[in-house]
């Protein structure tokens, strides 16, 4: 089967200088499924990070807990391919427009990270 391609973005430096990273050097990066509007994930991206997203047209995260970069789907083949990519008014979250290619973007097998309603669990 062949697989979905995700579009490049022309990096533009005044743009990315606009990106407003935390104390840490990272900013929040929510993933939606194109087709649904579903959440899908949040994750962290660095400026280096964003540039590999925007120039590859795939999603390209920074890992706080391994201190390393990783390009979603690498690993599990749940590969996403971006498709539009914004950032909100205050420029310190990022929204990318993906198709998600695989079971999904949840490490825990769903196809969405957020599959937990509050009020679920028994106490």
């Amino acid at each position: 089967m062949e697989s979905q391609k995700g579009k490049s973005f022309n990096i533009d430096e005044e743009e990315i200088s606009r990106i407003s990273f935390n104390s840490e050097g990272l900013v929040p990066a929510i993933i939606q499924e194109e087709s649904s509007g579903k959440v899908l994930m949040m994750a962290w991206m660095n400026e280096q990070s964003l540039r590999e997203t925007l120039s590859t047209g795939r999603t390209w995260f920074w890992s706080r807990s391994r201190q390393e970069y990783w390009c979603k789907g690498e690993t599990s083949g749940d590969r996403q391919f971006v498709q539009k990519a914004f950032y909100d008014c205050d420029c310190d979250t990022l929204l990318f427009s993906v198709i998600q290619e695989g079971k999904g973007a949840c490490h825990t097998g769903e196809f969405s990270c957020f599959f937990t309603p509050f009020g679920s669990s028994a106490n």
